[in-house]
C-alpha cells in the first residue's frame, strides 16, 4: 500500500508545484475536501481559496483561483486558473487589491460591476489568508 501521493499543480502559465506528499485538503466548490494516499479516483471544482499540503511532518499553503482537482492512482493534478506558494505572494500586493476591490463594491452601480468587485475582494481575501495576515 502505497503510503505517499503526488501532488502537481499547474497553471496555463507554468508548473506550480510537483512533490510527493502525506496529505492534500483543497477548497472544492462544495466544500473543503481532503486527500490521503489510495484515495478513490475523484474529481472537483476548485473554489478560489487556501489547498495546503503537509509533508516531511510541515504543513504548506497555496492559493487557487478556482479550477478543478483530479485524483487517480496516488497521484493529485490540479488544474487551476491561478496558484501561488505563500511564500510567493506579496502581502502589500494583496492589501492594496483588496482596498481596490472594497472601493468598486462601495461604488458599484450595476451588478456585473459589484460581482467583479465581489471576485477581486475575494481572491484578495484568500491571498492574505494564505500568507496569514487576514
Amino acid at each position: 500500500m502505497e503510503k505517499s501521493l503526488h501532488l502537481e499543480i499547474v497553471t496555463p502559465d507554468r508548473l506550480v508545484l510537483s512533490e510527493k506528499v502525506d496529505y492534500v485538503g483543497a477548497p472544492g466548490y462544495e466544500g473543503e475536501f481532503g486527500i490521503l494516499p489510495n484515495h478513490i479516483p475523484f474529481l472537483s471544482a476548485l473554489n478560489i481559496g487556501s489547498l495546503y499540503y503537509k509533508a516531511g511532518g510541515k504543513t504548506h499553503w497555496i492559493f487557487v483561483s478556482g479550477g478543478f482537482a483530479e485524483v487517480s492512482d496516488n497521484k493529485v493534478t490540479v488544474l487551476a486558473e491561478s496558484a501561488e506558494r505563500a511564500e510567493d505572494i506579496d502581502l502589500e500586493r494583496a492589501r492594496k487589491a483588496r482596498e481596490r476591490a472594497e472601493q468598486r463594491l462601495a461604488q458599484a452601480k450595476e451588478k456585473l460591476d459589484s460581482a467583479r468587485a465581489q471576485a477581486a475582494l475575494q481572491r484578495a481575501l484568500a491571498r492574505m489568508r494564505v500568507r496569514g495576515a487576514a
